[in-house]
C-alpha cells in the first residue's frame, strides 16, 4: 500500500480533475512569468492588453489552485476516515488470540500515531501535487525558451537530486527506528497508568521504571526524531541551494559555445526564482511524507489482511437446546518450553442448568470460558450445538451473554432496540442498587466511574438486557459485598435457571456450590472432577 494508492481509493475521477486543475494553475503561473518577461523586454506591447492578460491569469491561478486543493483535501480526509474504519474493522475481525498476541500497546500506537501521520501526509499530497505541477510547467517553459539550456539545467538538477537522496535515506532509517521506539513508549505508558498503585508504594521500583524504562525510551525516541528531522532539514536546505547555484552558473559560468540571448537568460533566471517557492514547499512536506511512509510500513507489518478473519455482522441462526464440547484442547506458549495445554475436555451445557467451574489460579478456567463462548478456537476436538458440529463461530457467539472478570463498560447500551430500553434498564438499576449512582437516558449511562464491584453489577445489567440463551459469569461475585454475593447465588442464578437459561459460573465461593446442578474442577488444564450437586456436604473438593 502507498499513499497514492490510498488516495486513489477515494475517487480516481476526483484525483484526475484535481490534478488537471493543478496543472492549469501551474501553467497559468508560468504564463504570468512569460507575460512579465515580455512586458519588460518589449516596447511594443500594449499596456492595457497586458494588464487584462495579467489579471485574467491571476484569476485563473486563484480559481484552479483553490479548486484543486479543495478537491484533494476533501479526498484526503475521506481516505483517512476510510483508513480509520478499515483498520478498526480489521482489528475487530481478528480472532481474540491474535489481538492478544499483537498487544494493546501496538494496536493503540497504530491508531494514535500511524493514522494521524498518514492523515497529515494525505493532507500534504494536494500541496505537493500543485507545486509539482508548477515545476513541470516551469521546465516546459524553459524548454520552450532553450531546449539546450534546459538539458544542462536538468542534468545539474539530476546530480543534485541524487546527492539529496543519500541523506534522505539516512533520515528515513532514523524515523523507522523512532517508530519502533514509539511502540515501546506506548507499552511504558500502559505500565504507568495500569501499574500506578504498584509504582507508588515502592520508590525503588518507581525510579527504576521511570528512569530505566520510560525516560530511556523517550530519550531514544527523541534522539531518533531529532536526527531524522535534522537530516531532512539539511537536505532541504541543500535542495534550495541547488537552484541558486544553477542561477549562478547561468549568469557567471555559461560556456562560451552556448550562445543564448540575454532575454532567454532572464527568462531562465526568473523561472528558476519562481521555482524556489514550490521547491521550498515540497521540501517542507517531504519529512511528513517520510513519516507517513514509515507509518504505512508499521500498519502493513501488523498483517491485518493476512491474518485469519471472521465474518462480520452474522445474525443468530440457531436456537439453543444443547451444547457439547468433545475432546476440546487449547494451547499457547509460556516462558518455559512446555507451554500450557488445556484439555482434552468433555463438557455439556443445557437449558435450565447451572454449572459451576472451579479451580486454582492458572488452572485454565478463563481459557475454557473463552473456548466455550467462541472467543478462542479449539486446537482440536469438536463443539456441537444442538447435536450438530459447529461450523461458524460468529453466529454461535451471539448465544452468549458474558460478564468477564476484567469486563469493559461502554457508556452506551449498544446493539439493542431502543423501545422501552430505558425503562427496563432503570428497573434493573434499582434491583442492583445503582439508581443513586447511575442514570440512563436514550440508552446512555450517566457514568461508568464506579468501584470494581459496582462496575460488574452494571455489566450484569447489560447481560440481563441482552436476554440470551447462555450466561457466563467469570468470578462475578468476587468483588461484591456479602449482600450482593448472596443475591447473585440465591436469587439471580435460580431466576435465570427458571427462565430456561444455561448458566456457567466461574467461582471460588464453596458456600454456594450447592446452587449448581453440575460442579466442575480444573487442575493444570485438566478436568479433575465433574459431579452433580444438590447437597452442600457433597460439594467439597479435597
Amino acid at each position: 500500500m502507498s499513499l497514492i494508492r490510498l488516495l486513489l481509493r477515494g475517487s480516481r475521477w476526483t484525483v484526475f480533475v484535481a490534478t488537471a486543475a493543478g496543472f492549469v494553475a501551474g501553467a497559468a503561473g508560468v504564463g504570468l512569468i512569460a507575460l512579465i518577461q515580455q512586458t519588460l523586454a518589449s516596447d511594443n506591447l500594449r499596456p492595457r492588453q497586458a494588464a487584462w492578460s495579467f489579471a485574467g491569469l491571476c484569476l485563473l491561478v486563484l480559481l484552479t489552485r483553490a479548486s484543486s486543493q479543495a478537491l484533494l483535501i476533501r479526498l484526503s480526509q475521506r481516505s483517512v476516515n476510510g483508513l480509520y474504519v478499515r483498520l478498526s474493522r480489521a482489528i475487530m475481525a481478528l480472532p481474540l488470540r491474535q489481538i492478544e498476541t499483537l498487544g494493546t500497546h501496538r494496536l493503540l500506537a497504530t491508531l494514535t500515531e500511524d493514522v494521524p501521520a498518514i492523515a497529515a501526509a494525505l493532507l500534504g499530497l494536494p500541496i505537493l501535487g500543485i507545486n509539482s505541477a508548477i515545476l513541470i510547467c516551469c521546465f516546459g517553459y524553459m524548454g520552450w525558451l532553450s531546449p539546450l539550456l534546459l538539458a544542462g539545467v536538468l542534468g545539474f538538477l539530476v546530480l543534485g537530486v541524487l546527492s539529496y537522496q543519500l541523506p534522505v535515506c539516512a533520515a528515513l532509517n532514523h524515523l523507522q527506528r523512532a517508530r519502533l521506539e514509539h511502540d515501546t513508549l506506548m507499552k511504558c505508558f500502559h505500565g504507568l497508568t495500569e501499574g500506578a498503585k504498584e509504582l507508588k508504594v515502592n520508590n525503588a521500583r518507581r525510579e527504576a521504571f521511570l528512569t530505566g524504562h520510560l525516560e530511556a525510551t523517550a530519550a531514544r525516541l527523541r534522539d531518533r526524531n531529532i536526527a531524522g528531522m535534522t537530516i531532512y532539514a539539511a537536505a532541504g536546505a541543500w535542495g534550495q541551494l541547488l537552484f541558486l547555484i544553477c542561477i549562478g552558473l547561468l549568469l557567471f559560468a555559461l560556456p562560451s559555445p552556448v550562445r543564448v540571448s540575454p532575454s532567454v537568460i532572464t527568462g531562465f533566471v526568473m523561472t528558476i526564482l519562481y521555482c524556489v517557492a514550490p521547491v521550498e514547499t515540497i521540501m517542507t512536506w517531504l519529512p511528513i511524507i517520510g513519516r507517513a511512509r514509515v507509518a504505512l510500513r508499521a500498519v502493513e507489518d501488523l498483517n491485518l489482511s493476512a491474518l485469519p478473519s471472521e465474518p462480520e455482522g452474522a445474525a443468530i441462526r440457531h436456537e439453543f437446546h444443547s451444547l457439547e464440547l468433545d475432546g476440546i484442547t487449547h494451547a499457547y506458549p509460556r516462558a518455559d518450553d512446555e507451554g500450557f495445554v488445556l484439555g482434552p475436555l468433555d463438557l455439556s451445557l443445557r437449558p435450565g442448568e447451572v454449572t459451576f467451574l472451579v479451580g486454582g489460579n492458572g488452572s485454565g478456567k478463563t481459557t475454557l470460558a473463552k473456548l466455550i463462548v467462541g472467543l478462542y478456537e479449539p486446537a482440536s476436538g469438536t463443539i456441537r450445538l444442538n447435536g450438530h458440529r459447529l461450523m461458524e463461530l460468529e453466529p454461535y457467539r451471539q448465544l452468549f451473554s458474558v460478564v468477564f472478570a476484567d469486563t469493559y463498560l461502554f457508556e452506551h447500551i449498544l446493539g439493542m432496540e431502543s423501545a422501552g430500553l430505558d425503562a427496563r434498564a432503570r428497573g434493573y438499576l434499582g434491583l442492583l442498587d445503582l439508581s443513586h449512582k447511575v442514570r440512563i437516558a436514550d440508552g446512555r449511562l450517566s457514568t461508568t466511574d464506579l468501584s470494581h464491584g459496582q462496575r460488574k453489577r452494571l455489566a450484569l445489567l447489560t447481560a440481563y438486557l441482552e436476554d440470551r440463551p447462555i450466561y457466563v459469569f467469570d468470578e462475578w461475585a468476587a468483588d461484591q459485598d456479602p449482600r450482593f454475593k448472596d443475591f447473585f447465588y440465591t436469587r439471580l442464578l435460580p431466576e435465570l435457571k427458571a427462565r430456561g437459561k444455561a448458566v456457567l459460573v466461574i467461582s471460588h465461593d464453596d458456600r454456594y456450590f450447592h446452587v449448581a446442578d453440575t460442579l466442575i474442577k480444573l487442575d493444570s488444564g485438566m478436568l479433575e472432577e465433574a459431579r452433580p450437586t444438590h447437597d452442600p456436604d457433597l460439594c467439597k473438593f479435597p
